[in-house]
């Protein structure tokens, strides 16, 4: 179980609609959001692991400490969400190297995964994967094989692998389904608020009781905050993907941390064998 800790005015669909410059003069509902997420895992007894935002932590140092202190793993989205695919190597890894000393001054603990913003490596910077591991991270979750208009790298394996050979740093996709010659999204975000919750149920249990493989899910603090201000100017694709069924997002969560057992990304992928168990 994942969450990626930005607040609803950073995510890329939004990148020519709000400039970044004014980010500090807009209303933030990320902290708020975020402790909602963390009072629903503690009645479900989950441990997740939170993609955590270096602008976010920065503002929030308190949300911090409540996120460790809650039993949760702390892991970087990078500093301010820009798209790995916007940056040059030596960028990204300034990025990359200055968001784990952050995270974890503010928390005292080790930073080990890394999700990029809006999975942006694919097949044409997994360089960034080499900068990751120079810069100390143990794993990343940034190559979502699927064929999408934002990103994707529909040719990669499914479940964790090592794109850079058995030394290099481990990946860990975002779920999917496979039927027929396409991989189906069935690991969160917006595909969770467009499938009826059945379908998502389905999907999963497939994974786990037939492949034999762990899910990997994601969702964003501001899917569940339906009072979040409303964009004007959106066009009606990017309206469609980010206001879709908010108002049933918590309750479709509240049904999926019961029907399955969660746990941190580094206690499933790092300090468990990937022996084919089918723990969530």
């Amino acid at each position: 179980m994942t969450v990626d800790v930005e607040d609803y005015f950073q995510v890329s669909a939004f990148e020519g609609h709000i400039d970044r410059a004014q980010w500090d003069t807009l209303p933030c509902r990320v902290e708020g959001n975020t402790d909602r997420i963390l009072a629903l895992f503690e009645t479900a007894g989950v441990k997740a692991t939170f993609f955590t935002l270096g602008w976010v932590a920065e503002r929030y140092p308190a949300l911090i400490r409540r996120i460790v202190d809650g039993g949760h793993e702390l892991a970087s989205h990078g500093y301010s969400h820009v798209r790995v695919t916007q940056q040059q190597p030596t960028e990204f890894r300034a990025d990359v190297e200055k968001t784990k000393k952050l995270l974890e001054d503010l928390s005292g603990v080790e930073v080990k995964g890394y999700r990029a913003a809006s999975y942006s490596i694919g097949a044409d910077n997994l360089w960034a994967l080499d900068e990751l591991a120079e810069a100390g991270y143990r794993y990343s979750s940034s190559i979502y094989p699927v064929r999408h208009d934002l990103y994707g790298m529909p040719e990669a394996p499914r479940f964790a692998f090592r794109p850079r050979g058995e030394a290099g740093i481990l990946e860990v996709p975002i779920t999917t389904l496979r039927l027929g010659s396409r991989n189906l999204p069935c690991g969160g975000g917006g595909f969770f608020r467009l499938y009826p919750y059945a379908v998502s149920r389905w999907a999963l249990r497939h994974v786990n009781q037939s492949e034999g493989q762990s899910g990997m899910f994601y969702f964003h603090p501001w899917e569940i905050d339906t009072e979040q201000p409303r964009q004007a100017g959106l066009g009606m694709k990017t309206r469609f993907r980010h206001y879709l069924n908010l108002g049933r997002m918590e309750s479709r969560l509240r049904a999926l941390l019961d029907d399955f057992d969660w746990d941190r990304m580094d206690r499933i992928f790092l300090d468990k064998k990937l022996d084919g168990k089918t723990t969530t």
